[in-house]
């Protein structure tokens, strides 16, 4: 009898529960195209910044507010579609990429390779 009784309490109760959130699927690895538009988003990003604060040595690059920032927009976009990360996900790795060329000093090393990325682009 008591049995009887628990068993609808007890569906009631398992019925309340929440499901477990579905696990996000991993995301795709960067290939190395991904990691260049990644490295090269990046470097646009800090060179514009730099011509916008009078930096004489990214003022010695090419203007970059326009072209560069589309390309920017466009690496990103493509980065989210290729690895299915969010816009959270691809902020950071932007993020770590910037602060990786500032701390090593590679930013004006890598301009002229993204450039030539920046032109092939047809931006």
């Amino acid at each position: 009898m008591l049995t009887s009784l628990l068993a609808p309490v007890l569906g009631a109760a398992l019925a309340l529960q929440t499901a477990p959130a579905p696990v996000a699927p991993e995301p795709a690895p960067l290939s190395q195209e991904n990691r260049a538009l990644l490295r090269c988003a990046a470097a646009f990003a800090l060179v514009a910044q730099g011509q916008v604060a009078g930096d004489p040595q990214a003022k010695a690059w090419p203007d970059l507010s326009a072209r560069g920032r589309e390309f920017f927009v466009r690496a990103m976009a493509q980065l989210m579609d290729e690895t299915g990360r969010d816009r959270a996900g691809i902020a950071a790795l932007a993020h770590a990429e910037a602060e990786a060329l500032t701390t090593s000093g590679d930013l004006h090393k890598v301009m002229p390779s993204c450039l030539l990325m920046l032109e092939a682009a047809q931006l």
